[in-house]
């Protein structure tokens, strides 16, 4: 096992786990904007005020999204695993 392997690996796994976390930050960072906004024109300071939205949007999201999710990890571990053989030399 080479280096250049090691380092295509470690670099397909952060790939495959950025793709993966994007639905969901891009949902958390929605609704933060969205009661951010809120809380701004009725100023309104309750830390607590983003949670439940974000909660309910983060539950929608893995919803929506969980499939696809699943299908792209199956995916990449299954390439991972059938390709173990001619990592070993």
């Amino acid at each position: 096992m080479t280096p250049e392997l090691v380092m295509t690996i470690g670099q397909d796994a952060l790939t495959t786990m950025l793709v993966l976390a994007m639905p969901m930050l891009l949902v958390a960072l929605a609704i933060g904007l969205l009661v951010g906004v809120f809380q701004a024109a009725t100023q309104i300071n309750e830390t607590t005020l983003s949670f439940i939205p974000k909660l309910i949007g983060m539950a929608v999201a893995i919803a929506v999204a969980g499939p696809w999710m699943l299908k792209v990890i199956v995916t990449y571990t299954q390439n991972l695993i059938i390709n173990i053989p001619s990592m070993i030399r």
